[in-house]
């Protein structure tokens, strides 16, 4: 599951064995964890997390690339795959690659 709070982005789980919701913040330099036993612990707890003034210092600014540049390690024979693949349709890579990107997304 995929929460939201302002503009940062969580993926949630639940583990059996704990009883406890446990979600962890995907779009900061940081690592940031959180849990909670209901899904308003969890909120809040997911609010308190971006809120610590660390966070808010330092991770929080950055936490997108504003250029949008995004560098892959692709093996040099999945490289050759998708060049294959783009020039049949008419498109440079990168253009091929965000087409897929956002047929997923």
């Amino acid at each position: 599951m995929i929460m939201n709070h302002n503009e940062f982005i969580a993926e949630v789980g639940y583990e059996d064995g704990d009883r406890l919701m446990h979600g962890s913040v995907i779009n900061t330099r940081a690592v940031l964890h959180f849990e909670g036993g209901n899904i308003e612990e969890l909120r809040q707890a997911f609010a308190d997390t971006i809120a610590l003034p660390e966070v808010v210092q330092g991770t929080r600014r950055g936490t997108e690339n504003p250029s949008g540049a995004l560098s892959l390690r692709i093996t040099p024979q999945l490289r050759r795959r998708v060049a294959q693949k783009a020039a049949r349709v008419g498109e440079s890579i990168n253009q091929f690659i965000v087409g897929c990107l956002e047929e997923v997304a």
